[in-house]
């Protein structure tokens, strides 16, 4: 069964959340951003008749007041996993080499001083 998944656009207008609901042509608020998620739930389970847990709901925050942020906010998301990915990736060639330093008979702590990490670290990494 596929579950339905809508998506929402809210921005601050003065000291109201606003939110709109584009599949439905639909348009809620909320005074706290914390409670944007549920009354946007609220309209899309009233509008459609169904339960308000039985369907996908996307976020984005497009504005706050005059200040555009999704785009920046899209950026750092992409760049923190950008960051995570070339950390996995830095970690795997981590493992690799400590695992030919130990097949070439040198200690865990020299193989920390190489790395630039801890023994225990050199550690860790020999034993993943």
């Amino acid at each position: 069964m596929t579950v339905r998944r809508f998506h929402a656009n809210a921005y601050l207008e003065g000291k109201w959340w606003m939110v709109e609901v584009p599949e439905l042509n639909g348009l809620t608020q909320a005074r706290k951003l914390t409670e944007v998620t549920q009354m946007t739930r609220e309209l899309i389970s009233a509008q459609l008749d169904i339960p308000i847990d039985s369907f996908e709901l996307e976020m984005t925050i497009e504005r706050v007041n005059d200040l555009d942020i999704a785009d920046r906010v899209a950026k750092i998301q992409a760049e923190k996993a950008r960051a995570l990915e070339l950390e996995r990736q830095a970690t795997a060639e981590a493992q690799e080499l400590a695992r030919e330093l130990a097949d070439a008979k040198l200690t865990v702590r020299e193989i920390g001083v190489i790395l630039g990490v801890s023994h225990q670290r050199a550690h860790q990494l020999l034993s993943a």
